[in-house]
């Protein structure tokens, strides 16, 4: 299917593309899916350094948080792919550290990335409550990107289906059309993203973004993976672990969300940006007060 030619219907039957998975640079051959993951992160980094101050952090502690996390969130990422897909890995498990091979999940990842931020807060002294939101923000960024690398390689797509916005694949045994699942996630994280970022001045509590998160994307996801054909199953079950896990995160998120909206209501004012803020004037104004070098 990598080589297959891309087309949607609902954009004219002329429209037809078949961009290579592959570009080659410096004389050496790179994917496009990493370059496209590389991308997302990018812009993630970024928007999460212009948004760190609203969070009471600084860019300075998001770099020291990326550094942590991210590799952690890779580790996660490869593992959680290959406890099921083991039977793929069971007779050459050095294969398991070849991770540009292909292979990694974003459950994984988000697991990896939250171990990793526990981590950091730990070292850093920060509340992990509102890394976790600003960390939130940044996830839909690089999964509404990210799942562009999925077009590329003509992968994630859904089962087949006649929708007006199907996604068609011609190969030499002819043309099939399936459910883009790959947009359909991309158009959700982008939504999420847009609605968060307007929220994040009317949230009352750190944590409240995340669990916003959570629960949005566990809701989207549960569907989604429905759709797909090429979901990883828990073990010998027919049980889809993404649909699982996603259905169980949203009802977690959502009950959470209920009690402390309306069960355990909290003050703004009581948020690590204001706390931080007032710990840093106090210690100005410690300093101008201070003694003074003759």
């Amino acid at each position: 299917m990598s080589d297959a030619i891309i087309s949607f219907p609902i954009l004219g039957e002329n429209f037809k593309i078949n961009p290579s998975s592959t570009y080659t640079l410096f004389g050496y051959e790179f994917k496009w899916y990493g370059a496209i993951i590389a991308f997302g992160f990018l812009l993630a980094a970024l928007y999460a350094s212009r948004r760190a101050k609203h969070f009471g952090l600084t860019v300075d502690d998001l770099i020291d948080m990326l550094i942590i996390s991210v590799p952690i969130a890779i580790v996660g990422a490869r593992l959680y792919y290959v406890v099921f897909n083991f039977s793929l890995y069971r007779d050459n498990p050095i294969d398991i550290i070849k991770i540009w091979e292909g292979g990694l999940a974003i459950y994984g990842g988000i697991i990896g990335g939250i171990i990793g931020v526990f981590i950091f807060s730990r070292v850093k002294k920060i509340p992990m409550a509102p890394v976790l939101d600003l960390g939130s923000l940044g996830m839909l960024i690089g999964q509404a990107v990210g799942r562009w690398g999925n077009f590329i390689n003509r992968e994630a797509f859904g089962r087949m289906t006649d929708v007006p916005w199907k996604m068609g694949l011609t190969t030499a045994a002819g043309t099939f059309y399936y459910h883009p699942t790959f947009l359909y996630e991309s158009l959700w994280n982008l939504i999420g993203l847009l609605l968060l970022h307007l929220y994040t001045k009317k949230r009352r509590y750190d944590g409240e973004i995340f669990l916003l998160y959570v629960a949005w994307y566990g809701f989207g996801r549960f569907w989604i993976e429905g759709l797909r054909t090429d979901s990883l199953y828990l073990f010998s079950t027919g049980i889809r672990v993404s649909q699982l896990l996603a259905g169980a995160t949203f009802l977690v998120s959502l009950v959470l969300l209920i009690v402390n909206r309306y069960v355990r209501p909290h003050s703004p004012e009581n948020m690590y940006v204001y706390s931080a803020a007032r710990e840093e004037k106090a210690g100005g104004e410690e300093g101008k007060s201070g003694p003074q070098d003759e």
